[in-house]
């Protein structure tokens, strides 16, 4: 099908009038257009499909929800909104920290049916934008191979590559934006057009860590991935005196890049801290590496735990699944939004730029509220040696993710204490809609050309949102 701009600015009646206003959204006008279902307000199941990740913005009304089944139904969503000049929202696992997915009276672009996952013989892998993260990884190891990527299952492939895409085998392999080959992205003139380095190479610069939602909705990724191979999963549990001791030692800890590591942190001051990671290989030659953590530490641990699984095996380990099934290890799955278990925190971040001053202010820090978490992942290797993309913060020692059950004066207090120490920055996919100078935070020296590409792409802003770069 090709989308005819004249017969839907016709048939919507949105020719612009003298007073530069445009005509109402004819929604009936828009749902005979769509092969997927339209869900508005007063329609059953609209309840559920508005509904993102996180429950905190269930109050929320988008003015539509479009289930797009084919290109052609996101093309159709695009220009409706530029038409009426109605908010648009690109949706694919729903994880926007900000509710940015489920915007009041927006139209959102659901993608959850462009889900296919097809491997071929060179390794290359073209991926639905609406295919949530478990799936990918399945589908990808079931043809003998591997894309780097992070851990929450239900997380939206979109949405991790647009932001730069952290994950547990990042030192190893980069991160899943560095493995992009190229996109298909339908633009606010509502074409469809496949960028890579060699076809609107801005383009595809930015959209390798430029944030989601920016420059119009991508429908397929095609990545190059690798050779699948058994992984190691470790966790070392140390004791909560010994928190000062294990930040200093684990960031001057020495590791080849086939080691990644995460130190989660929890409020209470009572509370034990742990080390998770993976290691790209077998059993036997995480088992050193952990030996030199001890000893930099200066404490022995209260539990250390080493396995060796296959790729697919690790990533449902990281992910909480013991089964293949989604419906057996995830209760709270919801097939009708397409949702695992849903999410009540609020979130910041930090990048670590440089190795920690005071590590034990650090952890006082990061113990004072009752009910916050934080956890720093480990960067370097791959990470730092990746391509030139518009994620900014490779030469960082580590990312800090800072959450909270519901609390965000707590995540202000540690935000603001947090900045004296590391400068103004974050991660995009951590968006936080009170960070302050948040443009400069998330996009770093890359904001004026970001700013650019978006501009050119979409002059007419259809893609505008409260921290969005049109």
């Amino acid at each position: 099908m090709t989308v005819s701009r004249r017969d839907l600015l016709v048939g919507l009646g949105a020719a612009m009038t003298g007073f530069g206003m445009a005509a109402p959204p004819d929604w009936d006008r828009l749902r005979r257009r769509l092969a997927g279902p339209l869900y508005l307000p007063q329609d059953p199941g609209y309840a559920t499909v508005r509904q993102g990740y996180f429950t905190i913005h269930d109050g929320q009304r988008p003015a539509a929800v479009a289930r797009c089944t084919r290109i052609e139904d996101v093309q159709v969503c695009v220009e409706f909104a530029a038409a009426t000049r109605t908010p648009v929202s690109a949706r694919s696992g729903g994880h926007s920290y900000a509710g940015y997915s489920t915007r009041d009276g927006s139209l959102v672009v659901d993608l959850s049916q462009l889900s296919g996952i097809q491997v071929y013989p060179d390794g290359t892998a073209v991926i639905g934008a609406g295919a949530q993260l478990i799936d990918v990884y399945a589908g990808i190891a079931q043809a003998g191979r591997l894309l780097p990527g992070g851990t929450c299952p239900s997380v939206g492939i979109a949405g991790l590559t647009l932001g730069g895409g952290i994950g547990v085998t990042a030192r190893k392999y980069g991160l899943t934006c560095d493995r992009l080959v190229s996109a298909q992205i339908v633009t606010a003139d509502s074409r469809l057009r496949t960028v890579s380095a060699v076809a609107e190479p801005e383009l595809f610069w930015a959209l390798r860590g430029g944030g989601g939602g920016n420059f119009g909705i991508v429908t397929s990724f095609t990545f190059q991935t690798f050779p699948a191979t058994d992984l190691t999963v470790f966790a070392v549990e140390f004791p909560p005196a010994a928190l000062p001791a294990l930040l200093h030692g684990w960031q001057s800890w020495p590791v080849p890049d086939e080691v990644w590591s995460n130190v989660s942190i929890q409020g209470d001051p009572q509370a034990t801290t742990w080390v998770d990671g993976c290691f790209v290989g077998s059993s036997s030659g995480v088992q050193p590496h952990l030996d030199k953590l001890t000893r930099l530490v200066g404490t022995q641990p209260l539990t250390r735990i080493v396995k060796q699984f296959s790729y697919f095996e690790a990533m449902r380990y990281f992910a909480g699944c013991s089964e293949l099934s989604l419906k057996e290890c995830h209760p709270g799955w919801n097939s009708d939004a397409g949702l695992l278990d849903r999410g009540s925190y609020v979130s910041t971040s930090r990048m670590i730029g440089a190795p920690l001053r005071d590590p034990a202010a650090t952890a006082a820090l990061l113990r004072s509220s009752p009910g916050l978490t934080t956890q720093f992942d480990s960067f370097g290797g791959a990470i730092a040696r990746g391509p030139d993309t518009a994620f900014p913060y490779r030469q960082s020692v580590a990312s800090m993710q800072i959450m909270h059950e519901s609390d965000r004066r707590a995540i202000a207090h540690v935000r603001d204490e947090a900045a004296r120490e590391f400068g103004q920055t974050g991660y995009i996919n951590y968006i936080d809609p009170q960070m302050p100078n948040w443009a400069q935070a998330y996009y770093g020296t890359n904001l004026a050309k970001l700013r650019s590409i978006a501009k050119r792409y979409d002059p007419g802003r259809v893609f505008a949102f409260a921290q969005g770069l049109s």
